[in-house]
């Protein structure tokens, strides 16, 4: 399809149309309140399989914890941020109903992925070796050295489960995606406790479990995608069109998988830095459950992350850039409301939150310390959350990925050191550090927020749109 055509197309959707606040508000959180139970289910395998080995012993445990934490960092992260390409991509191409491109984009996003995926297997299977030469303890090493490469089998059911369900959310499409996750975390605690006891396979089965609980969820949402009608624009087949223009997808799925990454990798940097400090047992398992906490309530803000991306991408797509605006100012007002009622709830309940992780004094009088200070944070990072979603919904992710830079690396991480080791606030320091960085985040995002020019990036996803649009067959 040339330009022409293109912008033929794409003329009737220019005309504006009233997009009310309160209408804005049900449509976000329709979207964001299976979204956030999603994220939670999916994130029910990992925890459930480490849980499970948590059973056969300390030394287990500990390299499946590490084998965790090294899979996330190495793999699932980057996967995931590469995946929400598709967010732009597909979100925009749906506002602005060339629905063919989304079975092509999702296609060519797990190709890419799956190239990805080479690398990726390589650092796990060699996890071992990776562990003892950053000093390790060797039996923890050796256990999460075979721990990682029984993970690596899931790497082939992650990268088109994670397309998969970047395709439906793009469309609004989000109960189906809801109900297969509770179906697999249902199905994986069945299959976990199989393998692990049944078969006699130990952590090994709780790896292996990962991938199988993947291909489960992969295939109710690969039979959804190919039987119900509500794909049946979106999908048309397996093509060859996949094959082509990899290197421009992947030149937004790489700042993509930055801009998730480098936040997310400060956070292992401060389980890092934690070890270093005085009586590092107190500290690295308060920071621990900080950061568990921390991920756990960070489910809300996320879903109102992926929900604003695909409000924004499919209201560009569509040349509705004053919906896009709206969208924009509503998940503000949202992310400030629910933020302030779960940091306020944190810091009431303070005093008693630890004893959910530990009956143990010392820990949970540092926690009481530690919570006002993580509901602060928590309430900056569901602000800037938001607005990384609105980046994302624009295709402006190589923007994000340089603020996380600045934000974290140049000014968050440094000051958390300055806090922690020459100040000596030790644990409390190096998460002050990080809220630093935060700070800076939101103001940065603000800022270009607020510099956005509606109009013109609606031109730009027109652009992107129909610059890639293929003839149907």
């Amino acid at each position: 399809m040339d330009n022409k055509l293109g912008a033929a197309v794409y003329e009737p959707l220019l005309s504006p149309r009233p997009q009310g606040t309160a209408e804005e508000a049900k449509r976000l959180l329709r979207l964001a309140g299976p979204i956030v139970a999603s994220c939670v289910l999916q994130n029910v395998v990992n925890m459930a399989s480490v849980m499970f080995v948590g059973h056969l012993g300390e030394l287990p445990l500990a390299g499946a914890s590490l084998a965790t934490s090294l899979a996330n960092v190495t793999g699932y992260s980057l996967l995931t941020g590469m995946a929400t390409a598709l967010d732009t991509l597909c979100g925009q191409a749906f506002g602005a109903r060339q629905h063919h491109l989304l079975g092509v984009y999702k296609q060519r996003a797990m190709v890419v992925l799956g190239l990805a995926c080479v690398p990726i297997a390589l650092v796990w299977a060699y996890a071992g070796r990776i562990l003892l030469f950053l000093r390790q303890d060797p039996e923890i090493a050796a256990e999460a050295g075979a721990y990682a490469r029984w993970l690596i089998p899931s790497l082939a059911a992650y990268v088109p489960l994670q397309c998969h369900v970047r395709f439906l959310q793009t469309q609004s499409v989000v109960l189906p995606v809801t109900a297969s996750s509770g179906a697999t975390a249902l199905c994986h605690l069945l299959v976990c406790w199989a393998l692990v006891y049944k078969a006699g396979m130990g952590s090994k089965g709780a790896a292996l479990s990962n991938a199988i609980s993947y291909a489960i969820n992969l295939v109710i949402l690969a039979l959804y995608v190919r039987l119900s009608s509500a794909c049946k624009e979106t999908w048309n087949g397996f093509s060859r069109e996949a094959f082509k223009d990899l290197c421009r997808f992947t030149e937004l799925a790489l700042p993509s998988a930055m801009m998730i990454c480098l936040e997310w990798w400060s956070f292992e940097v401060l389980v890092l830095l934690s070890g270093l400090l005085p009586n590092p047992q107190l500290e690295t398992s308060v920071l621990s459950i900080c950061l568990n906490t921390g991920a756990l309530l960070y489910m809300i803000p996320l879903g109102l992350t992926y929900s604003i991306s695909t409000r924004v991408s499919n209201e560009l797509g569509a040349g509705q850039h004053q919906a896009a605006k709206t969208a924009t100012k509503v998940v503000m007002y949202m992310a400030l409301s629910e933020g302030l009622v779960i940091s306020l709830t944190m810091t009431l309940l303070r005093n008693v939150w630890g004893y959910m992780y530990s009956n143990e004094n010392e820990i949970v009088t540092y926690i009481a310390k530690m919570l006002p200070i993580l509901g602060i944070s928590f309430f900056i990072d569901g602000l800037h959350s938001s607005l990384s979603g609105v980046l994302t919904g624009c295709g402006k992710q190589k923007v994000g990925a340089a603020v996380n830079l600045g934000a974290f690396y140049l000014l968050g991480i440094p000051m958390a050191v300055l806090l922690a080791f020459i100040f000596h606030l030790n644990g409390m320091g190096l998460w002050l550090g990080i809220v630093s960085g935060s700070v800076t985040k939101l103001l940065f995002l603000v800022f270009i927020s607020w510099s956005i020019q509606w109009d013109k990036e609606a031109v730009k996803a027109k652009d992107r749109v129909f610059s890639s649009s293929l003839p149907l067959a």
